[in-house]
């Protein structure tokens, strides 16, 4: 029970946390256009940018874990 509430409070306030990098980074450089085409690595981020992007990867990547582990236990 605990674990489900985790891992929805770890995806979505990661995803939170991921967005609020890329508005950082959008409204420093107003370089939309690397926003859309991702795939490209066209991004110059500042090291709190970057921070704060992989800190938002790590929430949504343990709330995947937890899922998985959920899903395998049950």
């Amino acid at each position: 029970m605990y674990l489900a509430m985790l891992e929805q409070f770890l995806f979505w306030g990661g995803l939170l946390v991921f967005l609020i990098s890329l508005a950082i980074y959008a409204g420093r450089t107003k370089d939309y256009k690397s926003l859309i085409e991702f795939w490209k690595p066209t991004m110059l981020m500042t090291k709190r940018e970057f921070n704060v992007n992989r800190a938002g990867l790590t929430m949504m990547i343990g709330a995947v874990v937890i899922k998985i582990a959920l899903f395998l236990i049950y």
